[in-house]
């Protein structure tokens, strides 16, 4: 038996028994890997976050199990076999890579599974947003570290980049400084994100009010925050913005939120129907939480004073819409049951009697000496009788 052994070993190509070893190894593996993925699928549910695991990492674990097989079969292979060493170099760095694969999938699953977990579409999803934020952050940066740890030992493999590189930190000093001044900006946002995702100034699903224009956190990135303003717009900020600059955070510890409904009413106008009428408005409204529907009056002009209304919701959306609800009805309200008590323009007539004219003397023209002019004959005429008033009607008095 050992001599057929021996036989067909010296007969056979150099490479038909470590070839033979790696199949049975491979075919082993897909084995096992085929057994432990129907076992764990047994065990946890298909919409379970352990299901979502062994579903989403089952590729990935079954190249790098694979690898290593074929890195064991390979070590143990004959030192003198043809391009032997080629051959497990290339399995180490692709061994390598897997192993790189499969740690970015693992992150990666980790955050759907924590998202999963902590679902944030509900009212009061502060401690959500607080995960979720976290998570897509730390999940970038640890994409960054994984890939340039995997790139960095996969290229030091390579003897010819191991000698560049040692030359190349001889001479760090000068290019490092220029490298650091050059890349300050996306260092900055770096290094800005980890500061977000530590101390959370923002989060997503935020409702913010920033270079004049509300909106909510709808992404967070490596270097930028994208903020969905309320017309559909989006404005792309940077990360290092949040750190330096001051901005309105109006969800920082609760999505609840109280809300203003301004109105301008004469003087004469009651208040407490119009507090009846809020109440009776928030009562019958779904998105009045309960805590604050008050009406005062908090400033005044030369005709007019000011209303002002405050209401609570569970967050900023939910009041908005109250809000309008609100002063719609209440401007119904006291066009309906108070209508001469809307702003109106006052004015105050005087009345007086003009000052008397005064003439002015007129001189009477003198006619030279030399040349008299002879007057006209004079007539006297009797003056009109004087008028009586008697009754509705003016008859003459006799002369």
């Amino acid at each position: 038996m050992n001599g057929l052994l021996d036989y067909l070993r010296n007969q056979a190509p150099p490479w038909a028994w470590t070839g033979f070893a790696a199949a049975v190894a491979l075919l082993v593996v897909l084995l096992v890997m085929r057994i432990f993925r129907l076992a764990a699928t047994r065990a946890t549910s298909h919409h379970s976050v352990l299901g979502l695991i062994v579903r989403r990492t089952e590729v990935p674990l079954t190249f790098v199990v694979s690898m290593i097989a074929l890195n064991v079969v390979l070590q143990a292979a004959p030192n003198d076999l043809t391009a032997i060493g080629p051959v497990r170099h290339g399995i180490g760095v692709t061994l390598i890579a897997a192993m790189t694969i499969f740690l970015l999938r693992c992150v990666r699953v980790a955050g759907e599974a924590i998202v999963a977990m902590n679902p944030y579409d509900a009212a009061d999803n502060l401690r959500a947003r607080s995960l979720l934020t976290q998570t897509k952050v730390l999940t970038r940066t640890l994409y960054g570290v994984i890939l340039l740890i995997g790139t960095s030992i996969a290229l030091m493999t390579f003897p010819g980049v191991r000698q560049v590189g040692a030359s190349l930190l001889a001479s760090a000093g000068i290019a490092g400084l220029a490298v650091g001044l050059a890349a300050k900006p996306v260092l900055g946002n770096m290094l800005a994100g980890l500061q977000i995702a530590l101390t959370q100034p923002i989060r997503i699903d935020d409702v913010l009010v920033l270079e004049g224009e509300w909106g909510r956190v709808e992404e967070i990135n490596g270097t930028y925050v994208v903020v969905a303003i309320w017309d559909q717009r989006r404005l792309v900020v940077p990360l290092q913005y949040f750190i330096e600059k001051p901005f309105q955070n109006w969800t920082r510890k609760t999505s609840q939120i109280l809300g203003t409904v301004m109105l301008w009413v004469d003087y004469r106008l009651p208040v407490d129907p119009v507090r009846a009428e809020v109440t009776r408005l928030c009562e019958q409204d779904k998105d009045w939480d309960g805590r604050v529907g008050i009406v005062q009056v908090t400033d005044t002009s030369n005709s007019t004073m000011q209303l002002r209304v405050l209401l609570s919701s569970e967050n900023s959306g939910r009041n908005f819409d109250l809000r309008c609800r609100v002063r719609e009805g209440l401007i119904a309200f006291i066009a309906r049951e108070y209508p001469l008590y809307l702003p109106h323009l006052r004015a105050e007539i005087m009345k007086g009697e003009a000052p008397e004219a005064v003439p002015s003397p007129i001189p009477e023209p003198h006619a030279p000496e030399s040349s008299p002019t002879p007057t006209a004959p004079q007539t006297h005429e009797p003056p009109p009788a004087p008028i009586a008033a008697s009754g509705t009607g003016a008859t003459p008095a006799p002369t």
